[in-house]
């Protein structure tokens, strides 16, 4: 990959991607809504709120708590561009680790017992992902020979053809990256009565608005993780990967309107028995049969 390819890719996924995420975040309320018996609000309605919010007088706890918001923001926006530069797999999940700390860190510096909850529950929820991620990148570096985003998306055949396990375990785990039900612990755009907002409830106005358009590129940037499966030379893979990520984007949404919150031993519990009888059993598959 070149350079020019590479600040395309990286001025793209800047200035596209917080649009692509928020109409996603529309269409989501919408389906959610037709789903629920109701017209539910307008396409551009996450658009009219983050404004909205820019808007409020900003009130929060402390200063440092601003500070870790928007580390998260930004080590978000850096993972994305490794990602769409064609950086390291690895170091492309060591920020985004990053990035979550930081917004724990945020949560845990409000003193509020609603955020606190929320991020010990997100350091859990990190347990239960963070095995399954891991392999994702352990099986494209067995099918690719490189952690190299630019070697994965221009190999000669579709990963998804060696690494259909790891795929599965990847899509289970993005209903907890989502922070859809049944796995929405740490935070949710739902009130529920033990978290009230999670590790947002002391969070409002400016603060808060850095929260959702970071959670837009977020989104942006692991559904690349699923195109990541189907692309490859062939002209018409990039139409089928797109394609795929938007019915992955639409099961998630069907699961968090058609089940019920779980509890989160059941989440990590749940995420480790995926990770190891779909993920590694995969790698180790293919390990043995490359």
């Amino acid at each position: 990959m070149n350079l020019t390819t590479m600040i395309i890719g990286v001025a793209a996924y800047l200035i596209l991607a917080p649009i692509a995420g928020g109409l996603l975040a529309g269409i989501d309320r919408k389906i959610t809504a037709r789903m629920q018996g109701r017209f539910g609000p307008p396409i551009l309605q996450p658009f009219y709120d983050f404004f909205k919010l820019l808007e409020k007088e900003p009130i929060t706890v402390n200063k440092v708590q601003d500070f870790y918001v928007m580390c998260f923001l930004i080590f978000i926006i850096i993972t994305g561009c490794f990602f769409f530069a064609g950086g390291d797999l690895l170091l492309i999940i060591f920020t985004l680790t990053l990035a979550s700390i930081f917004l724990v860190v945020a949560a845990f510096s409000s003193n509020s017992p609603y955020a606190q909850i929320g991020a010990e529950r997100e350091l859990l929820s990190m347990m239960a992902y963070e095995p399954m991620v891991l392999l994702t990148a352990v099986g494209f570096y067995i099918v690719n020979g490189s952690f190299n985003i630019s070697d994965i998306v221009t190999s000669q055949v579709m990963a998804i053809q060696y690494l259909p396990g790891i795929f599965i375990g990847f899509v289970f785990i993005l209903t907890i990256k989502f922070r859809k039900s049944p796995f929405d612990l740490s935070m949710s755009h739902h009130a529920h009565q033990e978290l009230v907002k999670g590790m947002t409830t002391e969070l409002s106005g400016k603060t808060l608005a850095v929260i959702e358009i970071a959670h837009w590129y977020e989104n942006i940037f692991l559904l690349g993780f699923v195109y990541l499966f189907f692309a490859n030379t062939l002209a018409w893979s990039p139409i089928l990967a797109v394609v795929i990520c938007l019915a992955t984007y639409f099961l998630e949404i069907l699961i968090d309107n058609n089940y019920a919150r779980m509890k989160w031993q059941i989440a990590i519990n749940a995420s480790w028995i995926v990770a190891i009888t779909v993920g590694f059993v995969n790698v180790l598959v293919l390990y043995f049969m490359r």
